[in-house]
């Protein structure tokens, strides 16, 4: 007589069984497919009337191949391994600066504070003529990025004509490892909410962190701490795992990796102990934190021991691992997906079952899975960390964008720079109403004009006008349309004053104060972060969030 063991155990055999054959089958069509494609490139060797190309043929074999994939599942070929590596540590041989080309040259943009390019006077809006007596005219910035970078220790010649210089200068430079700061900025909002502005989790990142935290602590009388991670796109699992080690207790798992194959079944769990478990803590995401950023954020959500604020995150659950290739490649390839305490997944978008068009789909809302935080709260998955506070991100007016896209921004900054040696610190330095007026005739003395979505419907009138032969009668209208329209474009500086104010303070202070001026000033008016500030000095609200009866009330 069969019992339900021995029903069990045939049924796990059978299920066994099945498995073996499935990827026994698979392998055999694997093996069939490589010798297909290689009877192919043979037969073109031998019978195309050309002379064909095979090292570019399988690039594109494999790209096109790749390309049914996911995003991060790439082939890099030999070539590409040192960029690759870049990527990966996010440190290089160079002199510390972002570019960027404008006109017929690249210009420096960002010099990084305590590296080569800000040591050496070099200061955004330079203009790079030559290096090691090579024209620059007519690169790309790829092209002077690579001519930059080098080894450690090595010296190379740089001209350049500083802003507003009529004369080029010559410049020897020796280049630096350059590492970017995982934590660029951490300081005090409010009177005693302490900040930390997170952008990598590149090596050290929890140690950046877990410093700047211990600083504040002994520093400041803080009450809260908000730690910022909007825009950033992820990096180390392991780094990710103990900065959640800082705010909760040793061997908490705080995210699971799920694969085809057993060993890429992981549990990681907070190796140390814990540093403060219970201070308030908000975290502030948008739609560009991704990876890591999630797995911290969803971490600390799903064990209801921070506030989320901001925007729903990218939803990137999808773990990779690099394996190397043949002729010294590697390919980086999706291993498993992260799920995080609650039980759910990050990832947003399903690439492995395509819609009609062949794309990938994304989890519509009503097929998402409800999960519960560890004091009872619903969470649900279907992509990314929709955070606790919901609040709309900012919208950029057209003149505003189009400022800073055509660098009247960027440009002013430089300018106003020549005519002030120094400004007030970035949380004081403010943009006057006479410099405001300044940057108004600035970028009317330059003949700024921008595209609105209004003048282009107002052009197509005109044509199809023209073309059905109603222009002779509809002119009057479409002429008085144009000319109000125009009128109306002359006062959008002064209609959107206090955005391109906040943009123009921005970039001002980051010439005087580089990174951590950058950020300092972009918290003043951070609705996000008044928003957490407010929250975490409020014991009852902030303890109604993590518990869910603030949702219930507002439901009510």
């Amino acid at each position: 007589m069969m019992t339900k063991k021995h029903i069990l155990i045939i049924g796990l055999l059978l299920l066994a069984t099945f498995g073996l054959k499935a990827q026994d089958n698979n392998n055999f069509k694997v093996a069939k497919s490589i010798e297909i494609f290689s009877g192919v490139m043979n037969q073109l060797n031998l019978n195309y009337v050309d002379t064909i190309h095979p090292v570019q043929l399988t690039q594109t074999a494999i790209t096109d191949m790749l390309g049914k994939m996911d995003p991060y599942t790439v082939y890099v070929p030999e070539k590409n391994m040192s960029d690759f590596n870049l990527m990966l540590s996010g440190i290089y041989g160079g002199i510390g600066s972002m570019i960027q080309k404008q006109g017929d040259y690249v210009v420096i943009t960002e010099p990084y504070e305590g590296f080569p390019a800000q040591k050496a006077g070099l200061k955004a809006g330079d203009k790079i003529i030559s290096i090691n007596g090579k024209s620059a005219k007519g690169l790309t910035s790829l092209a002077v990025s690579k001519l930059l970078k080098g080894d450690p220790g090595s010296h190379f010649q740089l001209t350049i004509r500083h802003f507003g210089a009529t004369k080029d200068t010559t410049l020897t430079l020796a280049r630096e490892q350059i590492k970017i700061p995982n934590v660029p900025y951490y300081g005090m909002v409010g009177n005693d909410i302490g900040y930390i502005r997170l952008t990598q989790f590149s090596p050290n990142a929890a140690n950046d962190v877990r410093n700047a935290f211990i600083s504040l602590k002994e520093n400041h009388n803080i009450k809260g701490i908000i730690l910022d991670l909007r825009n950033n796109g992820g990096g180390l699992l392991n780094e990710a795992v103990k900065i959640a080690n800082i705010f909760v207790k040793k061997g908490q798992t705080i995210v699971t990796t799920k694969g085809k194959l057993l060993s890429n079944n992981m549990d990681y769990k907070t190796p140390g102990p814990v540093l403060d478990r219970k201070i308030p803590l908000a975290i502030l995401v948008n739609g560009n934190t991704a990876s890591a950023s999630e797995i911290v954020s969803g971490s600390m959500q799903d064990l209801d021991r921070g506030v989320i604020i901001g925007q729903r995150t990218f939803g990137k659950g999808l773990v990779q691992n690099t394996v190397a290739l043949p002729y010294g490649g590697k390919i980086k390839i999706t291993i498993a997906k992260y799920y995080i305490p609650s039980g759910r997944c990050i990832q947003a978008i399903d690439y492995f079952d395509r819609g009609k068009n062949g794309g990938p789909v994304r989890v519509p809302d009503s097929l998402t899975h409800a999960f519960k935080t560890a004091d009872g709260r619903v969470v649900r998955d279907g992509g990314g960390i929709k955070p606790d506070i919901v609040m709309k991100p900012a919208v950029f007016s057209q003149v505003s964008a189009d400022l800073y896209a055509q660098n009247y921004i960027f440009d002013f900054a430089n300018t106003f720079c020549l005519h002030h040696k120094s400004i007030a610190p970035p949380t004081q330095f403010r943009i006057s109403d006479s410099t405001f007026s300044q940057f108004k005739k600035f970028v009317l003395d330059k003949g700024f004009n921008y595209k609105t979505e209004t003048g282009s419907l107002i052009k197509r009138l005109q044509q199809s006008a023209k073309r059905e032969d109603y222009f002779k009668a509809l002119k009057p209208t479409l002429d008085s349309l144009a000319n109000e329209l125009k009128a109306e474009k002359k006062q959008d500086i002064e209609k959107h004053k206090k955005q391109i104010e906040e943009m123009l303070r921005v970039e001002i202070a980051t010439r005087y104060y580089y990174q951590k001026g950058k950020t300092a000033s972009a918290l003043i008016n951070d609705k996000e972060v008044d928003k957490a500030v407010s929250i975490l000095n409020d014991k009852s609200l902030y303890g109604s969030i993590l518990t869910g009866k603030a949702e219930q009330k507002k439901e009510k």
